[in-house]
């Protein structure tokens, strides 16, 4: 009988750091894949990514719509608990052996909280790591706490995931799984890439993807006036935005990227860029601004700059390529002006990626396969004062 393992995704990014886990899974005749797709994968809105799923060869299962239209935290909550009814009912339907999530995004949340209940063991994907802006660092230890088996992309996430009271010999080093991505990937080269977002690059170009910051109250407009107005100075430079998240506020942020780009001529917007085309675009243009966490992950592996604004991303490991910048017009200028500077560029020519190169996939899925899941449920806590 082979073991049924179930991965849930809500979104674009996480689906890319997901897709070889998957399609391992997919390819082995001792695993059989179930894939629950939910939160902004089946909106509209923010570019219905399931379909990126299914194009890559993947059937979806189950789907659990959850979403509201509103962004306020009032709404997100509300969405957290569609998605718990949701994902009771699915968990119930598809009966998994084991499930497998990433990361931290109130999605997931609701799905590990279902799970526990439903006394389905969990893998969790990316743990142990820091982002002291967000909210999502709660929610990152929360799953940790109620998953089972933990993957993490660096020693230092091992350690914290083991302090968080987790038994080591279900603690696995594995590296960062979007390096995989970039490995099997075959990215598109600048003329493909022109032709695939239907843009023409120029002499200087910046890959720019920003969130709000979900534990600051009513920064995030404030935040993406503040970028807007430094990048406009940049009048010689393609400026490439993909949109923000479904998180509190993303919604007035998308807003004021429409309207900056339909003022000047230098900047396009993209709803969803998928993995290849994102990773490809990392490829081709001069370096990332924003705060997203591929910024720290998977940009160092192309050996290029990113300007990581504000405190999204405080607390993760980062490459010497991270250029660290407040929140300001002034300060995210500088940021962009040495990351073109002659010094900097120097710096990126002897890179290396905290999160390591690659193979995380393989190592994940055969433990999945090969790891007892007898006796799973009930955990033992870990406590490192009988050390």
């Amino acid at each position: 009988m082979t073991r049924k393992i179930c991965v849930i995704t809500g979104t674009r990014a996480e689906y890319g750091l997901l897709r070889w886990v998957m399609q391992g899974i997919k390819d082995d005749p001792e695993l059989t894949l179930q894939i629950i797709a939910t939160g902004m994968h089946l909106s509209p809105e923010f570019g219905l990514t399931y379909r990126n799923i299914e194009q890559d060869g993947f059937q979806i299962d189950r789907k659990v719509e959850m979403l509201t239209s509103s962004d306020t935290a009032v709404g997100i909550a509300k969405s957290m608990g569609l998605g718990l009814i949701g994902f009771a009912d699915v968990l119930n339907e598809l009966k998994p052996d084991l499930i497998v999530v990433l990361g931290d995004r109130f999605e997931i949340f609701s799905a590990v909280s279902a799970a526990l209940v439903a006394r389905i063991p969990v893998a969790h994907l990316h743990g142990g790591e820091l982002t002291e802006g967000a909210f999502d660092d709660a929610i990152r230890h929360s799953i940790t706490k109620m998953s089972h088996l933990h993957f993490v992309a660096a020693e230092e996430y091992r350690q914290r995931v083991i302090q968080l009271g987790e038994q080591p010999d279900h603690v696995f080093l594995v590296g960062g799984l979007g390096i995989d991505n970039i490995k099997r990937l075959k990215l598109l080269d600048r003329e493909e890439l022109e032709a695939s977002i239907d843009l023409r690059l120029g002499p200087k170009n910046l890959l720019i993807t920003f969130h709000p910051v979900t534990l600051e109250t009513a920064t995030a407009a404030e935040q993406m006036a503040e970028l807007l107005a430094a990048l406009a100075e940049f009048e010689d430079t393609q400026l490439i935005f993909t949109m923000p998240n479904a998180d509190n506020g993303g919604r007035v942020m998308i807003r004021m990227v429409e309207e900056f780009v339909a003022q000047h001529t230098n900047a396009r917007a993209y709803t969803s860029l998928g993995q290849l085309r994102y990773l490809s675009c990392v490829s081709n243009v001069d370096g990332v601004v924003g705060n997203s966490s591929s910024g720290l992950a998977e940009v160092p592996s192309f050996c290029k700059g990113t300007v990581n604004i504000g405190d999204r991303q405080r607390g993760r490991l980062q490459a010497e390529s991270v250029i660290n910048c407040e929140p300001t017009r002034k300060s995210i200028a500088g940021a962009i002006n040495k990351l073109y500077s002659t010094d900097f560029q120097l710096i990126l020519s002897k890179l290396a990626n905290p999160y390591g190169d690659g193979g995380a996939s393989e190592k994940v899925v055969e433990i999945l396969k090969n790891h007892a899941l007898c006796g799973m449920i009930k955990k033992i806590f870990y406590d490192l004062c009988n050390e």
